[in-house]
């Protein structure tokens, strides 16, 4: 099943429509996004809660990390950049934290507010190896920035 995504564009616009808390936007974009596609095994946030410090947010999956700093990591390189991060194989990544052992493959965005400040990452991993396209990361960039544009 692969994610179709105008339809879930529009859930997720009904579903946040008005709704400026960034935890509970967080909470339904990662319970609709995980269901969305058998590619994502774990799909959740982290959010800055301290200069250069990501902590674990809403999620569906397994346990996640709780606390990554912004030097370590695929996620942290997503905050520290501010760049998505497409990581077809997880291993091949310098510095990968191996939150869970079966993750092969991983996708990362930075979420920003509407006034374009950094509240986390939005993590998608699968534990299939090459399971993520430039067209999955370029639809959650557009999703993300219209589902988070009203939190200030």
């Amino acid at each position: 099943m692969k994610v179709d995504y105008p339809t879930l564009a529009k859930t997720l616009h009904s579903l946040t429509e008005g709704e400026t808390d960034p935890v509970a936007l967080m909470a339904t974009v990662a319970c609709e996004v995980h269901h969305a596609d058998d590619r994502f095994d774990w799909t959740g946030f982290y959010r800055v809660v301290a200069p250069e410090l990501l902590k674990i947010g809403p999620y569906q999956g397994g346990h996640g990390c709780l606390v990554i700093p912004f030097s370590r990591g695929v996620c942290g390189a997503a905050a520290r950049t501010g760049e998505v991060q497409l990581v077809p194989d997880v291993d091949a990544f310098p510095g990968h934290i191996a939150c869970a052992s079966s993750t092969r493959s991983e996708l990362v965005l930075p979420v920003f507010d509407g006034n374009g400040k950094l509240l986390g990452v939005f993590d998608l991993d699968s534990d299939q190896p090459d399971a993520f396209t430039n067209q999955d990361a370029d639809a959650f960039a557009e999703i993300l920035k219209t589902v988070f544009a009203a939190v200030k």
